[in-house]
């Protein structure tokens, strides 16, 4: 059962992680969400800092300013909207209490406690509708853009192979009626159902959407796009890039909590490969070297798997750069990395693994781009291929274009897992046409977004240093070893093939900051 929570004009979903004013989604993070999920459960009790710490950033070291930062960006959102200062009460040295408007929790969905049985029953991978966006704008032309759109939006969904998606005659069925997504759910014998709508004022177009998981009623995504409509065949598409690419990721974490309710041995390769997921994203030795055994056993069970090779690929490319340099571990990226290509050539995201490794850790960037094209023909809105390739760019010294991949990437999936390496990819662009506040700026973002990733304090010790900065720079070089403590830059920058130009600009800044060769 979804955890809502009403207070004032807002609604809290605990599990989707979204805070909404009235039916409109806010702009505040998720971890802020997590924080004021904590603080308005318990309202006017006291609530420790740790406690916070570890709701926030469970079983990870962070800095009391973190949590600082998060609190403020509470506070904010909420005065913002409502017009009321007083939300949060600080405790000095104990932490923070919410002392806002009486909190309830709605009556629960009279449906919900007598669940129907599934029509149909769902696939054995995840499964999306779509159904038609409402108009809002009064106005009947544009019926034909919100179609056009969801149109474009269940052709970029279908580029998914692991997605299952209705036709867009089954969903358009629907149109004009009011609908329970948990019905839609069940006729259509899907997981997922989005729902959205347009409103035109002038020449401005805002179109809202929303996910929900159609076998609790949870939201899993809500995002809010306003846009000018100059071009109207331009806007269609700009929207459905973003809405495809941000829904991707979203839906993967909802699926990844799915399976980990899941028992270890009923576990397919499917669901191994999920599980695995979160540790190898955190590009970290000791999470993939975890993520590696369950890659293997799904791997022994589909030996063709190309997402399992390209994630193993990922893990022992990471335990290449980070975990002492083992030839062993750059044959296996390399290894993976091919059999991923071989095997999936209709899966974006499998090529666009194996891509990185091999560019990383075979040096051979023309072969990666090819990859990198290949899964751009497959799904156009893949995010974490344009934020992959920026971090290739970026470290082959094409600043200019690991910017513009970048920033590409964060505007399809804005919190992606991988935002962090796309900060870091615009920190090395910054960094190497010597503007370095804006590398500062781009390090301190990717710092924020993975606190526990060591090459993301290397780009801002590198930065500080360049700006004079040197015991912020040397406190940021103390954090890499502290993540890494065989990090050596001279032999970083031959692992990763750095352009020689960058290399020795880095190599100077690091070498003032502390850091060993």
């Amino acid at each position: 059962m979804a955890t809502i929570l009403e207070f004032g004009p807002f609604r809290l979903d605990g599990d989707a992680g979204i805070l909404f004013h009235g039916a409109e989604p806010t702009a505040l993070g998720q971890r802020a969400v997590l924080l004021l999920a904590v603080l308005v459960r318990q309202a006017g009790v006291p609530v420790s800092k740790e406690a916070l710490i570890e709701a926030a950033w469970p079983a990870q070291a962070v800095e009391d300013s973190n949590l600082t930062v998060q609190i403020a960006a509470v506070r904010r959102t909420l005065a913002g909207i409502s017009g009321e200062a007083r939300w949060i009460e600080t405790l000095p040295r104990r932490g923070y209490r919410y002392v806002g408007p009486t909190v309830t929790k709605p009556d629960p969905d009279p449906a919900r406690a007598t669940p129907q049985a599934p029509l149909l029953s769902l696939p054995d991978r995840p499964s999306i509708a779509v159904l038609p966006f409402t108009n809002l704008s009064g106005d009947e032309e544009q019926d034909y853009f919100a179609d056009g759109m969801v149109d474009d939006i269940i052709t970029g969904l279908s580029r998914i192979n692991w997605l299952f998606v209705i036709a867009r005659n089954s969903t358009f069925a629907y149109k004009g009626r009011a609908v329970d997504v948990k019905q839609v759910g069940r006729e259509l014998g899907v997981r997922y159902v989005l729902e959205g709508s347009v409103r035109k004022t002038g020449t401005l177009v805002r179109i809202t959407g929303q996910l929900i998981d159609a076998s609790t009623g949870m939201h899993v995504w809500a995002e809010r796009f306003d846009r000018r409509s100059e071009d109207v065949f331009a806007l269609q598409d700009d929207i459905a890039s973003s809405t495809v690419g941000a829904i991707a990721p979203s839906l993967r974490r909802a699926e990844i909590n799915r399976v980990r309710r899941k028992r270890p041995d009923s576990l397919d390769a499917y669901d191994l490969v999920l599980r695995a997921q979160p540790d190898v994203d955190s590009g970290m030795p000791a999470q993939v070297t975890q993520a590696l055994v369950l890659l293997e056993r799904a791997i022994a069970l589909e030996p063709a798997y190309a997402l399992a090779h390209g994630n193993a690929a990922m893990c022992h490319h990471c335990l290449f750069l980070r975990a002492g340099l083992q030839e062993a571990n750059r044959e296996a990226s390399i290894r993976h990395a091919r059999s991923a290509i071989a095997h999936g050539q209709d899966d974006a995201l499998a090529l666009t693994l194996a891509g990185f490794s091999i560019g990383m850790d075979g040096h051979d960037r023309p072969a990666a781009f090819i990859a990198f094209e290949a899964a751009l023909a497959i799904s156009p809105s893949s995010a974490l291929t344009y934020i992959l390739g920026s971090v290739m760019l970026g470290w082959g010294g094409d600043a200019d274009r690991a910017i513009e991949w970048s920033e590409r990437g964060l505007r399809l999936s804005p919190f992606d897992p991988w935002a962090f390496a796309a900060f870091d990819a615009q920190a090395l662009g910054h960094f190497h046409h010597g503007r370095y506040e804006d590398a500062c700026r781009a390090a301190y973002r990717s710092v924020q977004a993975n606190p526990r990733h060591s090459i993301t304090h290397v780009q801002l010790a590198a930065a500080l240093a360049k700006l004079g900065r040197l015991q912020e720079a040397k406190a940021a070089a103390a954090r890499v070893l502290e993540l890494h403590p065989t990090f050596r830059y001279g032999r970083q920058f031959q692992g990763v093939n750095c352009a020689p130009a960058l290399a020795s600009s880095l190599g100077d800044a690091l070498r003032i900051a502390g850091l060993p060769e």
